[in-house]
């Protein structure tokens, strides 16, 4: 083989690893290992996670998180820079009108299965947006799970107009969900 043919050789083999390298750090998300997760294998993956736009005020992010392990995960909290306070939200039926409340003790997304955050159903709940967040802004949340492990990931802000709800508890008064 000439010499040519090796230097050829060796820039394709350094652009094989650097691409390989970017690709695997890009495609998982950044994870502290939570209990019946393998090694090299996320507690948790969040599947097209996206978060409603909003000036200040409330907002919701939604995403189906997926569990490949053998064990049910429990997320119990969420955290992001644009907003102080993010609470876990479900929406249930109260005197025939749809209202959100917090999850009291987290949700389970069971073994070798999903749970679906989604307008109109459980949601993450920005309370207090501090930073706007705009259509096609990428926003990145930390959710905490029971056993103390994390899994961060990040959504693609969109426009959306949710449906009139009601937010429990406190003084229920319709807002816009989303």
């Amino acid at each position: 083989m000439s010499l040519r043919n090796h230097g050829l050789l060796a820039a394709g083999a350094v652009l094989v690893l650097a691409l390989a390298a970017a690709c695997g750090s890009d495609a998982s998300p950044a994870t502290t290992p939570a209990a019946g997760a393998s090694a090299g294998q996320p507690a948790l993956v969040v599947q097209d996670p996206w978060v409603k736009t909003a000036k200040s005020g409330m907002s919701a992010a939604y995403g189906t998180v997926v569990n490949p392990t053998g064990k049910d995960v429990v997320v119990v909290s969420a955290a992001s820079a644009v907003s102080p306070k993010i609470e876990l939200h479900e929406t249930t039926t109260v005197d025939g009108k749809m209202a959100m409340r917090p999850k009291q003790g987290g949700f389970v997304v069971p073994a070798n299965g999903s749970h679906e955050f989604k307008p109109g159903g459980d949601h993450f709940m920005l309370m207090d947006v501090t930073t706007e967040v705009k259509a096609g802004d990428q926003v990145t949340f930390t959710l905490t799970l029971q056993d103390g492990g994390t899994v961060r990931f990040t959504a693609l802000g969109k426009d959306f107009a949710g449906g009139n709800e009601s937010y429990l508890p406190g003084t229920p008064s319709p807002m816009t969900m989303g």
